[in-house]
């Protein structure tokens, strides 16, 4: 195998209604492992197209060095296709197949190539991935999407390629299934390229890339140090920004003292040419001399002032937009052991199965718990949810509900109408705050000026996110139990934050369904739940 490379000359892109995503983007990678960064909407997917050539750049070239393998965040697979077919051994299973029955026709060898091992290729994959019991004839439909995900990569490198792009390859994986996936591309030999917002994933990689539109910068190391460069780069832009400020101020200051001497001299120069009697002509080449001067001293200390704007614009271009949140919510405060939800022997019945086992599960919420819901697929972790919003009726057991108000994010987004503006859909939620309040409280989830007034349904992921936060966590009434289904999952690492940092404005008790652990790690989950095999636990913190 060949180490791979991938790169790109001056490549430009933009969308057929003539958006721009790319300006004349330059770079070379070579073998290694490197994290793809940068907000949404930035074009990460859409430069891992590229690079694969399922997109053609308007201008400029892409070149890849070695074969290569691509892992699309949305796996093109329709259910009536076999395992075999997904990892593209169908055909050489075939002709072993008929091979071994006595068939020696030399188109079975010819598809058969040098994969006379396929089959235990095919398996010793299949079980590094945790796809060990899966038989090659079962129907993908079948599959969890985790399964799905899994098998994608399976059928990615049983090619094995020089170059690997894989997009948000760890999304609807549970925990043991991620931790395989980590330690599967940490042998992987070639040049690895990822798109994730899963941090565990990111802190194993040689090297983060941030992407803009007419570069990629490099940083050495993971994620954690990218994160401290970013925040040591942040920190000099600061400072840099402080002292242009006073510089631009100072050189302000010393034009209009200036400009005050001048006008002083001026003012007794003509005194003084009146007092001493000097002829006109005279007194007129004296007076334009001296205001000649004044005129030069003020065209100076002009320009300084033009060169510290012009400083003052440079380095607030070098300072990164904050993009946290900074929010305060009291409205969201539950008193301590306020009970919020019980139930008690919950069972429910789906596909001919009970899915919380024959003697059902109890769980009791409340506040101001922030609970985490772990177990793998399948494991009943999105009806357990239902069941709490009253979406969902159980065939027996017994349900009781707290008097506050639970909101529900699930994996979509879908709480909002897409057609209405951000503005629009918070005054739904919000109708007794004046408009000023509203617009003061979508300016702290980011939404100012003309953003506030955008369509939902034209937003990034992030920004649909945001809004949704704003509607849900400022609604009246406020939310006492707030629930997140896989949050999140296709949100860049800037939304991440974004959500970490309203729950941590939140007061009320949260149940967050996700596999993400360092994201459960930052929002200050205090209970731990894991539900698996029809059984509900207590478990205690995950080791990152």
């Amino acid at each position: 195998m060949s180490h791979g490379t991938i790169v790109c000359s001056d490549l430009s892109f933009a969308w057929p209604d003539d958006t721009p995503v790319f300006h004349e983007l330059s770079f070379t990678l070579t073998a290694g492992s490197t994290g793809l960064v940068a907000p949404n909407g930035s074009g990460k997917s859409t430069l891992l197209k590229l690079i694969a050539g399922e997109l053609r750049p308007g201008a400029g070239s892409v070149s890849v060095g070695g074969t290569l393998g691509h892992l699309p965040q949305t796996l093109p697979l329709t259910g009536d296709l076999t395992v075999a077919e997904v990892l593209g051994v169908d055909a050489v299973i075939r002709a072993l197949d008929a091979v071994e029955s006595g068939d020696v026709s030399e188109e079975h060898f010819t598809t058969i190539g040098d994969d006379w091992d396929i089959e235990e290729r095919t398996r010793a994959q299949l079980d590094r991935l945790g796809l060990g019991g899966l038989a090659l004839d079962r129907r993908l439909g079948t599959l969890s999407g985790g399964q799905v995900v899994s098998l994608g990569l399976a059928a990615q490198l049983l090619a094995r390629p020089d170059v690997l792009l894989l997009d948000e390859p760890t999304n609807n994986l549970d925990r043991d299934a991620r931790h395989r996936l980590y330690d599967v591309l940490a042998d992987f030999p070639g040049l690895l390229l990822v798109v994730a917002h899963d941090r565990a994933l990111l802190d194993r990689m040689d090297g983060i890339a941030e992407l803009g539109s007419s570069r990629l910068r490099f940083y050495g190391g993971n994620f954690t140090a990218y994160e401290e460069a970013v925040r040591a780069e942040r920190e000099v832009a600061e400072k840099n920004v402080r002292n242009a400020e006073q510089e631009l101020k100072r050189e302000k200051r010393e034009l209009q003292q200036a400009r005050e001497r001048a006008e002083r001299r001026a003012a007794n120069a003509a005194r003084n040419l009146k007092s001493a009697g000097l002829p006109r002509i005279f007194a007129g080449t004296m007076k334009r001399g001296a205001q000649e001067s004044a005129g030069r001293a003020g065209q100076t200390h002009a320009a300084r002032v033009g060169d510290a704007k012009a400083r003052l614009d440079e380095a607030g271009r070098a300072l990164r937009e904050e993009q946290r949140l900074s929010l305060d919510l009291p409205d969201t405060q539950v008193p301590a052991g306020r009970n919020l939800f019980l139930g008690e022997g919950m069972r429910v019945r789906h596909g001919g199965r009970d899915v919380f086992g024959e003697a059902g599960v109890d769980l009791s919420v409340r506040g101001p718990e922030r609970i985490a819901l772990t177990g793998p697929n399948g494991a009943g972790k999105t009806t357990l949810m239902r069941l709490i919003t009253g979406d969902l009726t159980a065939d027996s057991g017994e349900i009781r509900r707290g008097e506050g108000r639970v909101a529900y994010l699930s994996q979509r987004l879908d709480l909002l109408d897409p057609d209405r503006t951000v503005a629009e859909n918070f005054a739904v939620f919000a109708p007794e705050r004046p408009e000023a309040e509203r617009m003061n409280l979508l300016a702290r989830f980011l939404f100012r000026g003309p953003r506030a007034h955008l369509p939902v349904g034209v937003l990034s992921g992030g920004e649909r996110l945001r809004a949704t936060l704003a509607c849900v966590l400022c609604a009246e009434p406020a939310p006492q139990l707030l629930l997140l289904d896989e949050p999140t999952n296709n949100l860049d690492l800037v939304g991440v934050g974004q959500l970490e940092s309203a729950l941590e404005s939140y007061r009320g008790a949260f149940l967050v369904v996700s596999h993400d652990e360092r994201f459960l790690a930052g929002i200050g989950v205090n209970r731990w739940l894991r539900l698996a095999h029809g059984t509900l636990e207590e478990t205690s913190a995950p080791e990152l």
